[in-house]
């Protein structure tokens, strides 16, 4: 798809709730807080929101869905998922699960929409032909699904004249699985478009963080990644010296790596200067020596962040 921005902008910690901001990122915001990130990166030209049901169980896509009445819905790209695990036995499931998405939006159409992981795959595909025929979507994607599971749903949608637009997966410096499967090469034979999650590793390859200041204790990430800081500091450090050359911050150094890669990254904003440092780092050029030197240190690093919730890509 074409006139897409360089990033777009995540809302997972929008949500409150299961799978919600709380949970999982240890946030508590509300909308007052977040519509002046959300004009800020649209006036700035990030115009695509990524959403999911299940983000906080409807909450994210209600945030995202009182923003987007004060704009022309053609000036937006909007993307959210069906999710397998809460799909109700109905004619089509993801059509009904896209109907609530609709009313929590408060839009009549997505211009992405997406299948959130593979439980089921690939019989989930076929629902999304009659929502392409009507036009109630624009583009389909496949997320956390491996490459013979892309292709599976590729060769569904081929046979009604419809492809894969998307494939949404973890992809950072840490987590290069869908790299090592051949997935991203998949997708840049086919013109798929290649959205990368997790391109910051939920704070712990923005600067932020290190041993001295750890991220949030209690929080889901904190349990998950304080463990590994000290393993990280070579690699953060080496990101913070290349940032100084161009300067940017590390979060934008990590950030310009997976464009440099040709993915599209999905980042989380929650604050104005958040999406100042975004616009910035869509513009960050880096020489295949840096681009050699981070990737070597990532891989010295060692860790694993493979998500509870991903299957393995290789």
């Amino acid at each position: 798809m074409k006139n897409l921005p360089k990033i777009a902008l995540g809302t997972w910690s929008w949500g409150a709730g299961f799978a919600g901001s709380d949970q999982v990122f240890g946030n508590h915001l509300n909308t007052g807080e977040l519509k002046p990130v959300f004009d800020a990166a649209v006036k700035s030209g990030l115009n695509l929101w990524d959403t999911a049901l299940v983000y906080g169980m409807g909450s994210s896509e209600k945030v995202v869905g009182e923003f987007i009445k004060d704009y022309p819905r053609e000036d937006l790209l909007i993307s959210t998922k069906f999710t397998p695990q809460f799909a109700k036995e109905s004619a089509n499931p993801v059509e009904e699960m896209l109907h609530q998405s609709f009313e929590n939006l408060g839009t009549e159409y997505v211009d992405f929409y997406w299948i959130h992981n593979p439980v089921g795959a690939p019989k989930w595909v076929s629902g999304l032909i009659p929502l392409l025929k009507s036009g109630k979507v624009k583009n389909v994607g496949v997320s956390n699904h491996n490459l013979e599971q892309i292709q599976q749903a590729n060769d569904i949608l081929a046979k009604e004249g419809f492809k894969i637009s998307a494939v949404q997966n973890h992809y950072s410096l840490l987590y290069r699985s869908s790299e090592d499967a051949g997935i991203l090469d998949y997708c840049n034979r086919n013109d798929i478009t290649f959205f990368a999650y997790m391109v910051l590793e939920q704070g712990a390859l923005s600067g932020k963080y290190n041993t001295q200041n750890p991220l949030p204790e209690g929080s889901g990430r904190g349990n998950t990644y304080n463990k590994i800081l000290p393993q990280l500091e070579e690699l953060t450090n080496a990101m913070h010296t290349i940032g100084e050359r161009k300067n940017a911050s590390v979060a934008q150094i990590a950030v310009a790596w997976a464009i440099a890669k040709k993915t599209l990254p999905i980042i989380g904003v929650t604050k104005i200067d958040q999406v100042e440092e975004m616009v910035k780092a869509s513009v960050i050029e880096l020489s295949q020596d840096e681009m050699d030197t981070l990737e070597t240190l990532a891989a010295k690093a060692g860790v694993d962040t493979k998500g509870s919730w991903e299957e393995s890509m290789v």
